[in-house]
Formats: C-alpha cells, sequence, structure tokens
C-alpha cells in the first residue's frame, strides 16, 4: 500500500456517528431514554450524554481501543509497533478520561463494538447503568 493510499484510507475512518455509534443511539432511543451527543465541555467528548442522570456513554471501536475480545487482540501486519504504541495511547488516554469524569461525578459505560452483536444484552446493560441511582 503506498502512502497516498495509505493516508487517503486513515482519513476515511470517522470518530463520530460511525455505524456502531448509530446503532447505540437508536438501541436507547427505542429503549425510551434522550440524550445529548458529543459534549466538547466533558473530558473525552463522549459519544451519548444524559444530562439528568449524570451518565455519559462511550462507544469503543475494540481495535482502536484494545479491547480484550478477539477483534481487539488483531496485530497488525505492517507497522506493527506503531499501532501497539497508538493503541496503548489509546487505552491510557480513556483511562484518563474515566478518571476525570468519576472525580467529576460523571457515571460511564463503555460500549464495545463486539457487543453489539447480541442486541437483547446489551440493551439489558444499558438499562440497568442508566436507572442506577
Amino acid at each position: 500500500m503506498t502512502s497516498a493510499v495509505r493516508t487517503k484510507t486513515m482519513r476515511a475512518v470517522k470518530s463520530k456517528n460511525t455505524k456502531p455509534e448509530l446503532f447505540v443511539r437508536q438501541l436507547i432511543h427505542r429503549l425510551g431514554y434522550r440524550f445529548r451527543l458529543h459534549r466538547k465541555d466533558l473530558p473525552g467528548v463522549p459519544d451519548l450524554v444524559f444530562p439528568g442522570k449524570r451518565s455519559v456513554l462511550f462507544v469503543h471501536g475494540c481495535f482502536w481501543h484494545g479491547h480484550d475480545c478477539k477483534r481487539g487482540a488483531r496485530e497488525p501486519k505492517q507497522n506493527a509497533d506503531y499501532w501497539r504504541q497508538k493503541i496503548t495511547r489509546n487505552r491510557a488516554r480513556d483511562a484518563a478520561h474515566l478518571q476525570q469524569l468519576n472525580s467529576l461525578g460523571w457515571k460511564v459505560l463503555v460500549v464495545w463494538e463486539c457487543e453489539l452483536k447480541e442486541p437483547s444484552p446489551l440493551s439489558n446493560k444499558i438499562s440497568e447503568f442508566l436507572e442506577q441511582p
């Protein structure tokens, strides 16, 4: 892959309104919850914010955020050192944002891309999270 092709491919990777995020938004909306999107005044710019419940939700891609599932454990074939470092930095940044949000009094839930395969347990997980006092 040439540098120009790789650059074009990486620029096509979105950070907002991804398919997994849209799926979760539809699921939550069907459950009857309303939310705000991408509040820039909160650490990490959460994907969904439930202000009245002081709760936020992140939708993380397994590869990009280093999940311990099969997809997240994949090793890139090219430029593996760069990707290992990148994912390590992403995980550290995610942990820092989680800590900052908790210290500000926000509850945080992370939904992983691999969890979208089973919507029913995911719905239960989200409902339980949002109904916690």
